[in-house]
């Protein structure tokens, strides 16, 4: 840490606005609190959703609950798709068991996992820099309006987050240690559990690892201490196990890593400027460059732990080439780097501020200033929460489930039909979107109206009926639109239609 005049000093200043803003980052993710899991990557949220409550009503008598929604909760739980392994669901349906189901309860489970995450994110960015350039690290990763949403979703991201911060924490204390087993195997362990809830988080925890290495000067010489291996070892391990039963025991996990890695995407312009577009959604575009800049700030092996965090992040990018380019939140273990980035770049900043503003009034009116900015982008982002209220979505969806019954339907509608299953306890076969036509034909072949007849004859033809939930959708895809056109309407309400298509 380093010996720079501290704006926020004394001790009980610094502290103060420690609290204040871990206050008001956990207030802010606590609002409107039982609104549906809709307002962020819905499609995730419900797929989590509908494993913890079949896990949930696994654990639940016949005199609890109607064998037929038990039997269907089971199901649902067990045919979809599975790529992590189900910890958070677990967690969540063992909580169901005091609180019953209440599927808010994952959003306070994953504002607590970001949450710890941002007290290690403090202690790494104060040993990097100093204590005013941690106080606004820890700002942005807590008010930064797209992790406010992102991190309170349900899903493994917000916990794999945090595991990652930790590791980054741990490895960091092993770098400034020589010899340090406890450090070592601390890190091993939240790296390696971080790799095991997402498998994904290896190219952070490498990164990580790689430049605590490089911080210590030597490669070469870093790789004959025998603290490396027992770190790479319990890093290693966890996803290894998990890995290995997923796709040769089990057998559900190889065809899931399919479809990640498209080599023809390095020569199409829509790669990069939908990687630009998902940085500019989830860190902003001036945010990235201040980041980038702020790397300047810092001594040699300080920078190659930082660089090497990017590196990590560049090669995820790379590897997961359309994920990064169409889903933002394959960027939100960005957030943490960015924000350790932007901590040297602050602590000069409140090094000059101190020195600038020597009197107590106008430290009172920077203080202020600083508190105002932080107030106005929570009360954006708290409007923005509240601009749309989910929660009547639950009865539209209960009344398509009772007007469907037990016919054999398809249908175009969101999340694959995972709002029917969750709120109108029905299955039915999904209608492809027009993104999944894009990705699947234009960048496998072409699509024409031949192939949309056979497509049709194949999905809805021996269906009874064809709902359709999304509008914007059906309007970006004319031949369905025109070919449901010539069948009558079996039912219809505020937000579905449906067709029979059994004539």
């Amino acid at each position: 840490m380093k010996d720079n005049p501290s704006f926020f000093a004394p001790r009980v200043a610094w502290v103060t606005a420690l609290l204040v803003i871990f206050i008001f980052g956990f207030a802010i993710r606590l609002y409107d609190l039982t609104d549906l899991p809709l307002d962020f990557h819905p499609t995730r949220q419900l797929l989590s959703a509908l494993k913890a409550r079949g896990m949930y009503y696994q654990t639940l008598s016949a005199a609890d609950i109607p064998a037929e929604q038990r039997a269907f909760a089971i199901q649902q739980w067990r045919f979809r798709a599975s790529v992590e392994p189900e910890f958070f669901e677990r967690i969540i349906a063992f909580t169901y068991k005091f609180t019953g189901e209440q599927v808010w309860i994952a959003r306070i489970y994953s504002s607590l996992f970001w949450m710890i995450g941002a007290v290690f994110l403090f202690l790494l960015a104060r040993d990097i820099t100093s204590t005013d350039g941690a106080l606004a690290a820890t700002a942005f990763y807590l008010f930064s309006p797209y992790a406010i949403l992102a991190s309170r979703s349900f899903q493994p991201d917000p916990l794999m987050v945090m595991l990652i911060i930790i590791f980054l924490w741990a490895v960091y204390q092993w770098a400034q240690r020589p010899a340090s087993y406890f450090y070592a195997i601390l890190a091993g362990l939240f790296g390696g559990f971080a790799i095991f809830i997402k498998l994904v988080a290896a190219f952070f925890v490498i990164g990580g690892g790689v430049g605590a290495l490089l911080g210590r000067g030597s490669l070469r010489e870093a790789l004959k201490q025998p603290q490396v291996y027992v770190m790479s070892l319990l890093g290693i391990l966890p996803g290894a196990v998990y890995v290995l039963y997923g796709v040769f025991i089990a057998g559900y996990l190889g065809r899931q890593f399919g479809g990640r890695f498209i080599p023809a995407l390095f020569l199409s312009p829509s790669y990069y400027l939908g990687w630009i577009g998902m940085l500019n959604l989830v860190i902003g575009g001036f945010v990235f460059m201040t980041a980038l800049l702020g790397l300047f700030f810092l001594d040699r092996e300080k920078r190659r732990f930082l660089l090497s965090l990017w590196a990590g992040y560049a090669f995820f990018g790379i590897y997961f080439n359309y994920h990064i380019s169409s889903h933002d939140y394959y960027s939100l273990p960005l957030i943490p780097i960015v924000a350790l980035s932007i901590a040297p770049l602050a602590d000069w900043f409140f090094v000059q501020l101190a020195k600038i503003a020597v009197t107590r009034l106008m430290r009172f009116a920077v203080i202020g200033l600083l508190l105002l900015g932080s107030f106005m982008s929570l009360w954006s982002t708290r409007s923005q929460m509240k601009s749309v209220d989910y929660r009547p979505d639950a009865q539209m969806w209960a009344e398509i489930g009772e007007k469907i019954g037990d016919k054999n339907s398809v249908g175009l509608t969101q999340d694959y039909g995972s709002r029917l299953a969750y709120w109108g306890w029905k299955n039915i076969s999904s209608w492809p979107t027009h993104g999944d036509l894009i990705y699947h034909n234009d960048l496998r072949g072409a699509h024409d109206g031949r192939d949309f007849e056979k497509q049709f004859e194949e999905l809805a033809l021996k269906k009874k009926l064809f709902l359709v939930t999304d509008f914007s959708d059906l309007a970006l895809q004319p031949f369905l639109q025109e070919k449901l056109l010539e069948y009558p309407v079996f039912a219809k309400g505020n937000g579905y239609v449906i067709y029979d298509i059994s004539q």
